[in-house]
């Protein structure tokens, strides 16, 4: 069944990483439409995340949103096919680091640094677009897939400009052995905490109206390792293109008392948010736990 999938799977990725990005685009906008309307995608989930964060909108606000959001969860999962195929003059243009010199100024004081952001826009060119541009050895946790053949073709993929991908329940191993060179490390921390230990450990937040449980990772490491905070933003310029700003969100993290860095990447997410609500993961069960 797992060949079978990934034979399925490759068919499609061939088929789109071939395409002109005017026809991926055309063909987005068809996928974008079945999703919304015939597939109706995680539609409960979606409108209850909305409805529930934004609940001074009306039903039409709520609906352009929901229509937006569609349209760049598919932008974004065809985009992700064409990186297969994009060469890397292409991924400087279309997700563009507008200022890189951040990163080399703050590894001459650390060994370090926990570059943070959400799932917005797209996040999924990321890995390749940060090697790309920076002279720095980036390293980025995911999650693994259940087929093992198609978890191996993505890996290549998003670590073919050299970012070194480390499976998530590595973590802890992964900043021990790298602690004495210089790394950049990648994390999206906007995502619900599993159930066990991360949410055990998780800092309850106020969150788009909501009590929200936050992962303790970013702050975690950066407090053990004393590493200061990178918030990755990445904007849509236009379709197809992206510009990516890095900013200092925490410079001294001992100096913080607990909370706080989790606090202060809380409020940047949010308002990166609230800029283009649509370009965010509302399909996520991010309000799925309650705190005890």
């Amino acid at each position: 069944m797992n060949l079978l999938t990934t034979g399925i799977f490759l068919s499609f990725v061939a088929m789109v990483s071939i395409m002109p990005f005017r026809v991926l685009y055309w063909f987005s906008n068809i996928a974008a439409i079945v999703m919304r309307k015939a597939v109706r995608y995680r539609h409960q989930v979606i409108y209850s995340n909305l409805e529930q964060s934004f609940p001074d909108k009306s039903k039409k606000e709520i609906d352009l949103i929901a229509k937006g959001f569609y349209q760049n969860l598919t932008d974004n999962l065809l985009e992700s096919f064409k990186s297969f195929t994009m060469t890397k003059s292409s991924i400087i243009k279309r997700h563009k680091i507008i200022n890189p010199e951040l990163l080399e100024s703050l590894l001459k004081e650390h060994n370090g640094i926990i570059g943070v952001t959400a799932h917005y826009a797209n996040w999924e060119w990321g890995s390749q677009s940060g090697s790309t541009q920076c002279s720095n050895h980036f390293m980025a946790l995911y999650k693994p897939l259940k087929n093992k053949y198609i978890n191996k073709i993505l890996l290549n993929s998003r670590a073919k400009c050299g970012t070194e991908l480390v499976p998530i329940n590595e973590t802890s191993e992964m900043f021990e052995r790298t602690k004495n060179k210089k790394r950049v490390y990648l994390l999206a921390a906007d995502q619900s905490p599993s159930k066990g230990r991360q949410l055990d450990n998780a800092y309850w937040l106020n969150f788009l109206k909501q009590k929200t449980a936050f992962l303790y990772g970013p702050e975690k490491y950066a407090k053990r390792y004393n590493y200061p905070i990178v918030y990755i933003d990445i904007q849509r310029v236009k379709r197809g293109y992206y510009e990516v700003k890095l900013s200092t969100l925490v410079e001294k993290p001992l100096e913080l008392t607990e909370g706080t860095i989790t606090e202060l990447y809380k409020n940047k997410v949010e308002d990166v948010i609230l800029t283009n609500p649509s370009d965010w993961l509302w399909s996520h069960k991010r309000w799925k736990h309650s705190p005890k």
